[in-house]
């Protein structure tokens, strides 16, 4: 199944995560929606995404060794709405500057929020102004 999907994580104390060799970014305690595109198939991309065996290749890998996601919001699509929705989400909430975005020309690929019920009813709102219809699922706390 092709999609789009925003991964919900959770930070539970403030960190400095270097990315890659050079890059650091500063994350406060709270929640963050880091959008995702797999036109590939949503299966594979989560899988990835979820395992805690992997080498870190992009941003949200980094992010995720030291995090929680305590969901995913998906949507099935063909169409690349990957950074409409990331774009939306900019008007709405903070951006981590530069985050997840090194093959386009947003501004960030992930958002700030203090509260988690706040995020998610405002990803599942984004994806419905987009016509998207989204579905959840909960990942059991997995662990970075």
């Amino acid at each position: 199944m092709k999609g789009i999907y925003v991964i919900l994580i959770e930070l539970d104390e403030a960190k400095g995560i270097l990315v890659g060799k050079k890059r650091r970014f500063d994350f406060q305690k709270g929640f963050y929606g880091y959008v995702g595109s797999a036109l590939s198939g949503l299966e594979r991309r989560l899988g990835g995404h979820l395992s805690s065996v992997k080498k870190s290749q992009w941003h949200i890998d980094y992010l995720l060794s030291a995090a929680e996601i305590p969901s995913i919001i998906c949507a099935e699509t063909a169409e690349r709405k990957e950074c409409a929705l990331a774009q939306t989400l900019s008007q709405r909430l903070p951006a981590i500057a530069k985050f997840g975005c090194s093959d386009c020309n947003c501004p960030s690929h992930l958002f700030f929020c203090q509260d988690q019920q706040a995020l998610e009813k405002l990803v599942l709102d984004v994806f419905k102004s987009l016509e998207l219809n989204p579905f959840a699922f909960v990942t059991a706390g997995r662990q970075g």
